[in-house]
């Protein structure tokens, strides 16, 4: 058997964290066992799916680089398909039309739950033998119905929840095909699983009640039942359901705060999966360590901090000329246009292994492109007399440094000497310079920024500032 994964998102916003985490791990089970992964857009919902939301998701998967090997599918090109397999069911006696009007459906449940019981559909126009149904009622459009098992239970051994089991008697007579045509959900996703040779039904367990729905109509049909596993949720750190604050925003809004692909693909692989103690590793090694037995079925708690120390990590271990070209990317953004993305590997090189994200990267690369302007608070606080004169002190000694020398050791050396001819300690120059150059109080050793920024850059600065 050729293990068939697949990721169906509907388009009705953005791809959210929790659902590349599914799409992550369908792929991987899919890649692990040789087999393939299908994308599928499920977008009958014509009210809420948008053109914009299906960009987001194609985006989303192509910047986590989870390849698919074949769709996208759109469900809304696949309605001649849904119609004939409903007209087989209507003919098969699986399915049947039903008159009741909303209004009549919406009082009986409120009579239902007056009396205090579940409600649901009183499957008055299920055909049974000995039951006489009434005429259909003039001008009133059915919705199709599935004629669910009225006894015994429906099960399956979950591949991360294990043994699942629910009494068909809890199950409804559901809507398979509304009055206008349109085909509902889990219709939808049965054949569609059918049709694409899914075997491994891998979602988040917000679908464990459509499942048995789901197997009834497999059954109902006479088509073989893919294996279904389903994910645990993934909550904020306090313990809730992840929201907008936690970070349940769009896949892409990581990509704009500055996190690495290989970043965000790590963390989620450690969102309720495990190896061992491993927490850093390759995409490779996911693929190749990948299990859905080692899924935990616990729900998973989203740590930003975990999340922000891997993508510090898989900064430090990138290559420069790719942070160059992003921070140039970022700055551009900005209004901030540099058209040479060589000028900034050296920025890069200077800073990213203090940075946690790619947007940090960029702040402190800024001032290296751009004319810098302290703040007012920060002049009056750093830059007093003995600062100034100690800065004036620097500025004569780097003047006599010329342009093929202007490297940190002679730079490092000038320092030392200012200190000693100014008689202040470090602090006293080393904060009014990063001022003066950068705009902030803190930066790298100062020897190295001085090279970077460069002599002309440098004594301009001081010089303004003096």
């Amino acid at each position: 058997m050729t293990v068939r994964t697949r990721f169906a998102p509907s388009p009705t916003g953005y791809l959210h964290i929790g659902g590349a985490r599914t799409a992550l791990f369908s792929w991987a089970y899919a890649r692990h066992h040789g087999g393939a992964f299908i994308l599928r857009i499920e977008d009958t919902d014509r009210e809420r799916s948008t053109p914009e939301a299906v960009q987001a998701i194609l985006d989303g998967m192509h910047w986590l680089q989870l390849d698919y090997d074949e769709g996208p599918y759109y469900q809304t090109q696949r309605m001649e398909r849904y119609r004939e397999v409903i007209a087989q069911m209507l003919a098969a006696g699986t399915a049947y039309y039903c008159y009741m009007s909303p209004e009549e459906l919406e009082a009986l449940r409120e009579a239902q739950r007056a009396r205090g019981e579940k409600p649901r559909y009183d499957r008055r126009w299920r055909p049974e033998p000995g039951k006489t149904l009434p005429p259909p009622p003039p001008g009133v459009r059915p919705v199709v119905r599935f004629k669910n098992p009225l006894t015994g239970t429906v099960a399956w051994d979950d591949l991360v929840k294990g043994r699942i089991e629910f009494a068909n008697e809890e199950l409804d007579d559901f809507i398979i095909a509304r009055a206008d045509g349109t085909p509902t959900y889990n219709f939808c996703v049965v054949v569609d699983d059918w049709d694409m040779r899914i075997t491994h039904v891998i979602r988040g367990d917000d679908h464990v009640n459509n499942t048995p729905r789901q197997i009834n109509l497999y059954l109902a049909l006479g088509v073989p039942l893919p294996q279904f596993a389903h994910l645990p949720m993934i909550l904020g750190p306090d313990g809730q359901k992840l929201s907008k604050r936690h970070g349940a925003v769009s896949v892409m809004q990581y990509h704009e705060d500055g996190y690495l692909p290989e970043a965000v693909i790590n963390y989620l692989a450690r969102l309720g999966w495990s190896h061992g103690d491993d927490e850093i590793f390759t995409r490779e090694q996911f693929v190749a360590w990948f299990d859905l037995k080692d899924v935990n079925p616990s729900p998973a708690r989203f740590d930003f901090d975990k999340l922000r120390w891997l993508n510090a990590h898989y900064i430090k271990q990138a290559e420069v000329r790719r942070l160059a070209a992003d921070c140039a990317e970022r700055l551009a953004r900005r209004g901030v246009a540099v058209t040479d993305t060589a000028v900034l590997e050296p920025v890069v090189a200077l800073y990213q292994d203090r940075v946690q994200t790619l947007e940090e990267l960029a702040d402190c690369a800024e001032p290296f492109v751009i004319e810098v302007h302290p703040s007012p608070e920060l002049r009056e606080k750093h830059l007093d007399e003995e600062a100034r004169r100690a800065l004036a002190e620097l500025r004569r000694r780097l003047e006599s440094i010329p342009e093929e020398e202007w490297r940190r050791e002679r730079l490092a050396a000038a320092i030392k000497e200012t200190l000693a001819a100014a008689g202040v300690k470090m602090p006293k120059l080393g904060i009014p310079l990063r001022v003066v150059l950068l705009g902030v109080p803190q930066s790298p050793a100062l020897e190295a920024v001085l090279e970077v920024l460069g002599r002309e850059r440098t004594l301009s600065r001081l010089e303004r500032a003096l």
